[in-house]
């Protein structure tokens, strides 16, 4: 193979078919846009959503929800990936060191999600109430 041989595969490329170029080429003369209107002129058309000056769409249904843009922020660890570290102090960055949180959370919860069966002291990290059981009846403590 040579780089002058190299082509596009059969059909993956097709010319664009030029309208408007006398009656003899079949479409000619309004070249496919009919007559008269909006549609038919160059330039004119409306904008996405427009529905003719009716109330359109996304107007017309209702605004629903709130998606905080803080979520980023936030982050969960399940109590069976807490008891996979092997650590005895657990803090963010552990948790950002080991893979369970992204970068960009500042604010981490221990949910009740699995077991835990050794004892981890937790400092900066908050815990759902079952899970602050199950930690603490592990042996675990939180700073």
């Amino acid at each position: 193979m040579e780089l002058n041989g190299i082509k596009p595969a059969d059909g993956a490329k097709h010319y664009k078919r030029r309208v408007g170029r006398g009656i003899g080429s079949g479409i000619g003369k309004t070249a496919g846009r009919g007559h008269k209107g909006q549609k038919s002129r160059a330039g004119g058309y409306h904008k996405v959503g427009f529905e003719g000056g009716q109330m359109p769409m996304q107007r017309r249904l209702p605004k629903r929800g709130f998606k905080s843009a803080l979520l980023k922020f936030n982050a969960e660890v399940t109590l069976t990936s807490l008891n996979l570290l092997d650590v005895a102090e657990v803090n963010l960055v552990v948790l950002k060191q080991a893979g369970l949180v992204g970068e960009l959370a500042k604010i981490v919860k221990i949910i009740k999600t699995g077991e835990i069966t050794k004892a981890v002291k937790l400092s900066g990290i908050g815990a759902t109430a079952a899970a602050k059981l199950a930690i603490e009846a592990a042996g675990g403590s939180f700073v």
